[in-house]
């Protein structure tokens, strides 16, 4: 086994590793932790493809900004543990069916020969000069720009939706408009009153 196999090896058992922790842990903590375990080792792989930008992203945009936030608002919220893992035994044969039937239709694929190294060869070596940074640039922009400028307005659709859905009207909440606030005079909002001065006796 050469070298590099065994490097995507061993990160594809951390990675199913990680993942499986990931669902099976009560700790919601301990499982974000995971999750951040399972980023690093799905980066650990990309970097084996030659996509160096693409993993690089997971770790800054996932690891870095994502799940610290997930971090965040799970040690922030109380968590009713019992409550969260009470369906769990209800749901478990059919978790367990949807498992199995994905493990057969894996290897399935995978003993059909279609994958095979003399079918699919390793890539040519590239050359040094070679900027995958710069061919996913020139892909997204030119050949996929309609789809991604697609997939942008979904995403800021659905963070739309998330907003609106999650927003509530509070009756003890102080609403200011600020239209009112710009057009607001000073005679309105200050009285000079004058007194004439006594003396103490």
């Amino acid at each position: 086994m050469e070298f590099k196999q065994f490097v995507f090896y061993m990160f594809a058992a951390l990675l199913v590793f990680a993942s499986a922790m990931v669902i099976t842990l009560r700790n919601p903590v301990k499982s974000a932790l995971f999750l951040v375990l399972a980023f690093f080792s799905a980066a650990g792989v990309w970097l084996l493809l030659a996509a160096e930008f693409l993993a690089i992203a997971l770790v800054l945009v996932y690891v870095g900004a994502v799940m610290v936030l997930f971090l965040f608002v799970v040690m922030m919220l109380d968590i009713n543990l019992a409550r969260m893992r009470a369906g769990f035994g209800e749901y478990l044969p059919l978790g367990g069916l949807v498992a199995v039937l994905l493990v057969l239709e894996m290897a399935l694929i995978l003993s059909s020969g279609r994958f095979d190294a003399g079918i699919m060869p390793e890539p040519e070596p590239l050359p040094a000069d070679y900027s995958n940074t710069r061919a996913l640039g020139r892909l997204i922009y030119t050949v996929y720009a309609y789809p991604f400028e697609l997939a942008a307005v979904i995403l800021l659709l659905s963070i739309i939706a998330a907003i609106a859905l999650t927003m509530r009207k509070r009756k003890d909440t102080k609403y200011l408009d600020p239209a009112k606030q710009v057009s607001v005079r000073r005679e309105d909002r200050v009285r000079v009153i004058k007194m004439p001065a006594e003396k103490k006796s």
